[in-house]
């Protein structure tokens, strides 16, 4: 006698199997969400530290450009804020935690400006969560990020040119009585001051202080590596 076999009875059988496998591959689906929710709400928070740190650093550099152009006004020393430095206090990072907040972030820690080179650091923290996953305790779990953005110089003072020895008509020592015969029209003329930017000659005049560099001609900022 030929013994039948119950397909009934196999497929039974592997019916939980089938819902175990079911049921496994969702959850794994579920995990790789999870992992994929955490990543970007940290993509978000570097995203947010990025711009914070650029912001305070670009506010600072506008305020270089500003204090060297009082300077130059003032006739009054110019070197160090030419080499990113000697601003004393900043509020540069007001600007960091504006930029942070418009990305869904807010700014833990501002250090700067560091020297040197000149550069402000910049920690934030996500506005939100991961949120509710099937991994446990990713509803308290926040995006935190740290950036760093530095400030350099793009020009460097170029070496003044030596005086005239003598006066023009030969005579080679001057009376100190001027050209109108000592007479002083009471204006106290500034050199034009020479940089070198980038490999490019820049003369800055002190009467034409309407036509001063820009900012960004003056100081690059990036992100450091």
């Amino acid at each position: 006698m030929t013994a039948r076999r119950d397909f009934r009875s196999d497929a039974g059988q592997a019916f939980p199997i089938y819902i175990t496998a079911v049921a496994g591959l969702l959850f794994l689906a579920l995990a790789l969400f999870a992992v994929g929710q955490a990543g970007a709400t940290r993509n978000g928070g570097q995203t947010a530290a990025d711009a914070a740190a650029l912001a305070a650093a670009q506010d600072y550099r506008d305020q270089l450009r500003k204090g060297f152009l009082e300077a130059i006004a003032n006739g009054s020393a110019w070197d160090d804020l030419l080499d990113g430095r000697g601003l004393g206090g900043t509020n540069a990072c007001d600007e960091a935690q504006w930029f942070a907040d418009q990305n869904g972030a807010d700014v833990t820690d501002c250090r700067g400006p560091d020297f040197l080179p000149t550069s402000f650091t910049v920690s934030v923290k996500t506005h939100k969560p991961v949120g509710k996953t099937v991994i446990p305790g990713t509803e308290g779990q926040y995006g935190e990020a740290t950036a760093k953005a530095v400030v350099t110089p793009r020009c460097t003072a170029a070496p003044p040119s030596a005086p005239p020895t003598g006066r023009p008509d030969g005579g080679g020592k001057d009376d100190g009585k001027g050209g109108d015969g000592g007479k002083d029209d009471g204006k106290d003329d500034k050199p034009p001051i020479d940089l070198r930017c980038d490999g490019i000659d820049l003369t800055i005049d002190p009467t034409r202080l309407d036509l001063f560099p820009d900012a960004k001609d003056l100081f690059s900022v990036h992100l450091a590596d």
